[in-house]
């Protein structure tokens, strides 16, 4: 049952975090406006695309910025708690460091299942919105970056069947010097190849062009050639080539479905995708680990006051986004685990806060 006590410090971790928010987030979207303005004015952007990307942008900045904004207003509210001595009249009251702790964990598992909840299903829409305004009005060569790697493209479509594609062109649906190869077991049976083959949407079929079909036999092979060829293939010519940002933008049970068909075509990217499905549960659990370490920084009188206190709480909180950064992009551009980058930063900022929860008790 909630005493008093735990009502009060509840409703003003609430009610603290969510002032953060409010506060920074307009200065963020005058801070976007101010550098955008100028190719939106250029590009004539609808004001209502506009409207939907400041949207966009909101719950995007929100749920990026989620560690900090939650990291500061704890250190905010405690420090203010701690100058008034109303920490040390709880303490001194009887009631341990430990139970003094038990609504900033309160706090924070609230705040953790509404981010693991944004981040299943309203942060992916938000994130395609955003991600899609800026390629589509504000990047030079915004389509091409988008498609991010489109050339010699080589992928295993199913258990049977592999493709690889020279060089795939977004706009036209069309790729250039297609190969498919069929295997049964480890024997290639048959392989197909196309200078060109494009994507009718309409009849939902795919023509290619100087088509050449070789079928192994034992003793003899078979070959079909024909200038112009419509086939039907259980896969999309947009699948070869998924945009750079698509992991962010599918929801969690899509996402997962998403990494096991790629990881089965033995894409070049799953790091990627890993990386974005890791965060969507380390980042809530981030919540348990910066409040403990904001309670512990600024539980305590400092000589310098709630600046003190402020200065180390953005110090710890600017290498704990650092850390995540730099682990993430670690794991996406190399070899390093994406399981183990994703959680490193939890793992470190977790030892130093059962560290500052042991020194503070004390």
């Amino acid at each position: 049952m909630l005493t008093i006590i735990d009502k009060y410090i509840l409703k003003r971790y609430l009610a603290t975090f969510s002032v953060m928010i409010l506060l920074f987030i307009p200065i963020g979207i005058v801070i976007d406006v101010s550098e955008k303005v100028n190719k939106m004015l250029e590009n004539k952007v609808p004001f209502t695309a506009i409207a939907v990307y400041y949207y966009d942008f909101t719950v995007y900045f929100a749920n990026s910025l989620f560690p900090i904004f939650l990291f500061l207003s704890v250190i905010w509210f405690t420090s203010k708690l701690a100058n008034n001595t109303e920490v040390i009249a709880i303490l001194s009251s009887g009631i341990s460091f430990t139970r003094f702790l038990r609504p900033y964990i309160m706090g924070a598992s609230i705040v953790s299942v509404f981010v693991l909840l944004m981040g299943f299903f309203i942060v992916p829409s938000a994130s395609e919105g955003f991600n899609n305004f800026r390629y589509t009005y504000l990047k030079g060569n915004g389509k091409a970056e988008m498609l991010g790697n489109n050339t010699n493209v080589y992928r295993q479509i199913n258990d049977n069947d592999f493709i690889f594609v020279n060089s795939f062109n977004e706009e036209s649906k069309t790729a250039f010097n297609f190969t498919l190869e069929h295997f049964e077991g480890e024997k290639l049976t048959y392989k197909i190849t196309a200078s060109r083959i494009k994507w009718d949407p309409k009849k939902k079929i795919y023509i290619l062009y100087d088509y050449n079909k070789r079928t192994l036999g034992e003793l003899n092979d078979k070959i079909e050639k024909d200038p112009e060829k419509k086939m039907a293939f259980k896969f999309e010519l947009s699948d070869l080539t998924p945009v750079v940002y698509i992991a962010e933008t599918l929801p969690l049970g899509k996402l997962i479905d998403f990494i096991d068909k790629e990881r089965k075509r033995g894409s070049g990217n799953i790091n990627i995708y890993l990386v974005v499905l890791y965060k969507k549960y380390s980042v809530p659990v981030s919540a348990f680990i910066l409040t403990i370490i904001a309670v512990a920084v600024s539980s305590m009188k400092r000589r310098g006051g709630m600046g003190m206190n402020l200065a180390i709480g953005i110090a710890i909180a600017f290498s704990f986004v650092f850390f995540d950064k730099i682990f993430g992009t670690l794991a996406e551009k190399s070899t390093f685990s994406p399981f183990l980058a994703v959680w490193f930063p939890n793992i470190v900022f977790g030892i130093l806060a059962v560290y500052l929860l042991r020194n503070a008790k004390r």
